[in-house]
């Protein structure tokens, strides 16, 4: 989606696949939402929280919005793993990440 001369990505529900990297021919994204949980035992139809990261720096994403975790127990893997993870694969650009908790507040810099 391309808004105010902003492009905002959102992956929905998605496996590891390389068609992310084909987007990034048609200019920077500047945030990517990319679901990061329910991997476990679904990895054929969601991603790990370091697939979601890979697949949004292939698009060529600034920012990364990470979704489809902490709101309710929906797969096997701990609770509050899909983000522990998203920030550890994350921890040498920290300020790339949009959100951390529910709740929070995300605005896109100028």
């Amino acid at each position: 989606m391309t808004r105010n001369g902003r492009r905002i990505l959102f992956a929905g529900d998605t496996a590891l696949t390389n068609s992310f990297a084909e987007l990034r021919k048609h200019g920077s994204i500047d945030l990517a939402i990319m679901s990061i949980g329910a991997y476990h035992p679904w990895i054929r139809s969601h991603c790990t929280p370091e697939q979601a990261i890979e697949m949004a720096n292939a698009a060529g994403a600034q920012f990364i919005m990470p979704v489809h975790h902490q709101t309710f127990q929906l797969s096997f893997e701990p609770f509050r793993e899909p983000i522990e993870r998203f920030e550890a694969a994350l921890k040498q650009t920290p300020q790339r990440i949009a959100l951390r908790e529910i709740g929070d507040t995300f605005i896109l810099p100028l």
